[in-house]
């Protein structure tokens, strides 16, 4: 806020000047309107600056609260929308499992034209239909094991109290005036587009059209009167802000798009719709002719499910969004404006993912190539599904699917080799007594020493114990840099290794009845059960399903499957473990059952043989 705002707002307070006369002053000094980020610090009365996020930035270091968007509701989940809901399931358990108290929202925007429109046509009243879509997203996410805390509707009481009072703050501080908009919109995309940002184009029947350069859709003129949200005194203080927080927007690539944008001006955004043209939304406090742009709705959830306006300050310092690439403006630059303005401390990082393509091609309708997840999750589990999109997916590039890649990979990784290798290390022919064996240190000391008639321990098994021992510091490493795949392709490279120790000893060649083999063979399996069970317990964020499986076949009871937990090979480095010696949990099948693609581009889960 520049110092000749504030002294008008205390002058207005002490005056009792109304909010329209104090926008008239304001305006007659327009020249003082494109305010710099020194005066809105110095006035100390403006906003909470956002400080770098990072774990000890954030004032409440053991709180942990990321959300997803909100998703709109004019038509079905999509292979996208669990995408983000994924990343930040998989973020929240991966919290959890360091000891953090986390939070994770998701839920439905359910305000807008476009809503408005969509159930005009399926013949529904506006709020019946967007129950019945919320729902499949909840059902989608229930199925999906997307642990969320807290799942919000824009179209619940709590909200529209919050909505009321942020943008009554925003009045009152001369952020909100009443103006008329002139200019484009875009209705499938509920957004505001200047002149650059369109381009001409033709419909399906050759009559010449404006679309948005982005997203293609097309876009309308319209001129009405409104509210209006003070975007251009932002620039400056949006800058500072980005370019002293160089991790607040992540991955760097969408980082240096929201910089590139704040190259240009900002203009004033129209915060409001008229009432005759939009009723499906909450209208102006103090104005019903006018109802409030979906956006500004829509992002307060964050806030709503936070507490806001009382209960916020133990959540919302701590706050992280996991967005895709085409809502980063609204978040980026339109939400921390908003926030600023209404003296809101900032997010703690925005985390943007990129889409994904069918077979190289732009999912559409037209197409006819939009991915059901909810469908495709039934056939390859839910498991299958988020291994597969956090395997793939990487955030700052478009990724690609099509079920031949999804197969294959579920069929390598999953059922070949984590699974494979613990059916051989459970079989009965191989464990009969079915426990986590015993270590022999004679077997494998300490240091690799050529012609010990005991050590049967080769180099090659060294650097396997290498590998799994600095696994969780990697795994947390590429987790914290939001790169999920890396930390699987890390803990797939150690399975392989695994495999391969297991099969250059072929313990099935030994001699259960010869003490020297007997020890040998003990520590191979404790050594390959020992590998196994870091593996569990560091996919717990990524596939949970198979991780307890696999964990609770080794008897690892659920206090046990912590983060302090995975101490590996603790009888190597001369300590107790307190697996020694257990019985192992109960058989109960396959890991991970082995898929199949039909003619009918279908796959049916076709269950390996059990080693006997």
């Amino acid at each position: 806020m520049s110092l000749y705002r504030h002294c008008l707002i205390k002058s207005m307070n002490c005056m009792k000047v109304s909010s329209s006369d104090f926008s008239r002053l304001f305006h007659r000094k327009s020249a003082l309107r494109c305010i710099s980020f020194s005066s809105l610090i110095s006035s100390r009365t403006s906003f909470d600056l956002g400080r770098s996020p990072t774990r000890d930035s954030s004032p409440n270091k053991d709180y942990y609260y990321i959300t997803t968007p909100i998703f709109y509701v004019n038509a079905a989940p999509h292979i996208g929308h669990l995408y983000s809901a994924v990343i930040a399931d998989c973020l929240h358990r991966y919290k959890q499992m360091r000891g953090f108290t986390s939070k994770f929202s998701t839920g439905t925007d359910e305000h807008g034209l476009k809503i408005q429109q969509a159930a005009e046509a399926a013949g529904k009243d506006p709020l019946s239909f967007c129950t019945e879509v919320s729902e499949k997203f909840k059902s989608l996410f229930q199925s999906s094991q997307i642990s969320y805390t807290d799942y919000i509707r824009t179209t619940g009481e709590q909200h529209r109290r919050a909505v009321e009072h942020f943008w009554t703050v925003l009045y009152d501080k001369g952020f909100i005036y009443k103006g008329v908009y002139e200019g484009w919109y875009s209705t499938p995309d509920e957004s505001f587009l200047t002149e650059s940002q369109v381009a001409d184009s033709k419909d399906k029947n050759g009559k010449p059209i404006k679309v948005s350069l982005e997203s293609g859709h097309q876009v309308e003129w319209m001129k009405e009167e409104n509210y209006m949200f003070r975007m251009s005194e932002f620039r400056p203080a949006l800058l500072q802000w980005l370019r002293e927080n160089p991790r607040a927007v992540r991955p760097t690539k969408f980082y240096n798009i929201a910089l590139q944008w704040l190259q240009e001006d900002l203009p004033d955004l129209s915060v409001s719709r008229q009432r005759d043209r939009l009723q499906w939304g909450i209208p102006v406090p103090g104005d019903p002719g006018q109802t409030i742009y979906v956006w500004l709705d829509a992002l307060i959830n964050y806030l709503t499910v936070a507490g806001y306006p009382e209960g916020h300050s133990q959540w919302w310092p701590a706050a992280r969004h996991v967005v895709g690439k085409d809502i980063l403006k609204f978040h980026a630059i339109y939400w921390p404006a908003f926030l600023m303005a209404a003296g809101v401390p900032l997010p703690q990082a925005i985390y943007v993912h990129s889409h994904w393509t069918v077979s190289g091609q732009k999912m559409s309708k037209s197409l006819g190539n939009v991915v059901d997840p909810l469908e495709r999750s039934q056939q390859y589990t839910a498991d299958g599904l988020r291994y597969f999109l956090l395997r793939q997916g990487v955030l700052d590039t478009d990724c690609d699917y099509y079920d031949d890649k999804v197969i294959k990979l579920l069929n390598s990784e999953l059922a070949d080799t984590l699974g494979g290798l613990l059916n051989r290390c459970t079989a009965p022919s191989i464990n009969p007594e079915q426990v986590y064996p015993s270590f022999c240190g004679l077997c494998f000391p300490t240091e690799y020493v050529r012609g010990s008639s005991e050590r049967k321990a080769v180099p090659e098994d060294y650097r396997l114990v290498e590998s799994v021992s600095r696994l969780s510091a990697e795994v947390e490493h590429h987790f914290e840099n939001l790169q999920i795949y890396k930390a699987l392709e890390t803990v797939s490279h150690c399975v392989r290794q695994t495999n391969g120790f297991f099969q250059r000893h072929a313990p099935w060649k030994l001699d259960r009845n010869n003490p020297q083999d007997r020890r040998w063979l003990d520590t191979i399996l404790h050594v390959a059960l020992e590998c196994l069970r870091v593996y569990g317990t560091l996919l717990q964020p990524v596939v949970p399903m198979t991780a307890d499986m696999l964990l609770s076949r080794l008897s690892v009871e659920p206090s046990r499957r912590g983060w302090e937990d995975l101490n590996f090979l603790t009888r190597y480095q001369g300590e107790n473990c307190p697996f020694e010696g257990r019985t192992l949990g109960p058989d109960t099948g396959i890991l991970f059952s082995r898929l199949e693609r039909t003619e009918k581009a279908e796959c049916n889960p076709k269950k390996s043989k059990k080693v006997k």
